[in-house]
């Protein structure tokens, strides 16, 4: 939760001058988040292993939310930023006009209008996130630490497999995501700008 919180305000507070300024600065920063995306995570798992034993991130949350906040942030920026880009710049004009300051035109402004993408965001990162285990296999290593993808893979071992008991932790598993997507999916087909212009 804290993980998706952290994805959404960060990736939504930077892709907003990135989307309003187009300079080449912020064309080249646009691009570099395209190719951060397209690499594997797994290839760099050796160095990022290294780098949490030495900082003492193995074993602790905020060690497992740094890391999913900061391979899932690419995708948030990326989203928020296409979609910032249609949005008309006459509402922040407007609210300028009437005395918002920059900071307080996204609050109050822009990020009311961002609810569609915001619920694909939460969606997209929260099911990633959910389902991770890549990263939880390495950085939770204690048993007290588990996440459900490292429980549910517990039924499975070298000798024996509690099929039963995997596809009942998994159905479990998957209900809280499930009910997600079904409390945000009105949010897809919400209009843009709807109630924003009066």
């Amino acid at each position: 939760a804290l993980s998706i919180t952290l994805i959404t305000l960060l990736g939504a507070m930077a892709a907003y001058p990135l989307a309003r300024h187009k300079t080449m600065t912020n064309k080249i920063v646009l691009n570099l988040i395209l190719a951060v995306m397209m690499v594997p995570p797994l290839s760099i798992l050796v160095p990022l292993l290294t780098i949490m034993t030495k900082i003492h991130g193995v074993n602790t949350y905020w060690g497992i939310i740094l890391t999913l906040t900061t391979f899932n942030l690419p995708l948030s920026i990326f989203l928020y930023s296409n979609f910032i880009h249609t949005i008309p710049r006459e509402l922040e004009e407007a609210a300028m006009i009437d005395g918002c300051s920059q900071f307080k035109t996204f609050y109050t402004i822009i990020f009311p209008l961002l609810k569609p993408i915001t619920a694909t965001v939460i969606i997209l990162t929260g099911v990633g996130i959910w389902n991770d285990y890549q990263f939880s296999v390495y950085l939770l290593q204690s048993p007290k630490m588990k996440v459900v993808t490292l429980a549910i893979s517990s039924f499975f071992s070298h000798s024996s497999s509690n099929l039963g008991a995997a596809a009942a932790g998994a159905i479990i598993a998957v209900l809280p995501i499930v009910t997600l997507y079904i409390f945000l999916q009105r949010y897809f087909i919400a209009g843009m700008t709807s109630g924003s212009i009066k």
